[in-house]
């Protein structure tokens, strides 16, 4: 028996979108904390990796890729105790393109499906999936990666935002579902956290544009609009997830816990 802390020594965790952003140091903090984890992502090669993570390439819109990921891991590791849902996509667009300048960011079908088909439809299909894994064992936590965006909404991530929302509605639900199997649902909501290195050149165009701002524009002086007066550390993200995945927040479930350095009203 573990006499540390969190207890995690052994689990067996899937983070989709693992391999880099937020996700990697999800990733980071469960393997720090003994947890063995597989990283469900498009990019990268199947197998052990150098940060003793297990890497299975995913599309986590395709059930059938899904199914398989989970199948995967039950094969190697016995079982699926922790599933973290972080895979997401963010376009930034206008509902309408007043200006007329630029219809490329206004949101067309096909942002709109893309963004709901690995934001919403990817956490339903692992959930479903990895759930029925764990009602084997009759425990288990499903942690969703939702955003402030989800909770207060934002100019020119409309779609996005609703994805997010869905998410927090989901967790909501799930739990109410799940409960009676001592399958523990929590969804965390970031706010303004340090670059990964995934906002892009062109990701920056598009949100400056739907803002009606320069690039240079988009920089805020988060001393004004968050009251710790800093944005948040990939850490501090990664820390959350790994106390919610551990016993020591055993009685937490159906919420969704804002990270955002006091900046929404959660």
């Amino acid at each position: 028996m573990s006499d540390t802390w969190l207890n995690l020594e052994g689990k067996v965790a899937i983070v989709t979108g693992g391999a880099s952003g937020i996700g990697l140091e999800i990733t980071k903090g469960l393997l720090n904390n003994g947890v063995k984890v597989v990283v469900a992502d498009l990019n990268g090669e199947e197998g052990a990796r150098e940060d003793g993570s297990y890497f299975l390439k995913c599309d986590v819109t395709n059930k059938e890729s899904v199914n398989n990921t989970v199948s995967k891991t039950v094969e190697l590791f016995g079982t699926v105790d922790i599933l973290v849902n972080n895979a997401g996509v963010n376009l930034p667009r206008l509902l309408v393109d007043d200006k007329g300048e630029r219809p490329e960011y206004e949101l067309s079908e096909r942002d709109f499906d893309f963004m709901v088909a690995v934001n919403q439809k990817g956490p339903y299909l692992f959930a479903q999936s990895a759930a029925k894994e764990m009602l084997k064992v009759n425990k288990g936590v499903i942690i969703n990666v939702s955003s402030e965006a989800g909770q207060e909404g934002s100019a020119g991530q409309s779609c996005y935002s609703a994805t997010k929302g869905a998410v927090i509605s989901f967790t909501r639900a799930w739990a109410k579902e799940l409960g009676k199997f001592n399958i523990r649902v929590v969804g965390i909501a970031p706010g303004i956290i340090e670059t990964t290195g995934l906002r892009t050149d062109a990701y920056n165009e598009a949100l400056a544009y739907t803002r009606g701002v320069t690039v240079d524009g988009l920089s805020t002086d988060y001393s004004k609009s968050i009251p710790l007066g800093r944005e948040g550390k990939l850490t501090e993200i990664g820390d959350l997830v790994t106390y919610l995945a551990s016993d020591r927040s055993s009685y937490i479930t159906g919420t969704t816990l804002n990270i955002s350095g006091g900046k929404s009203r959660g």
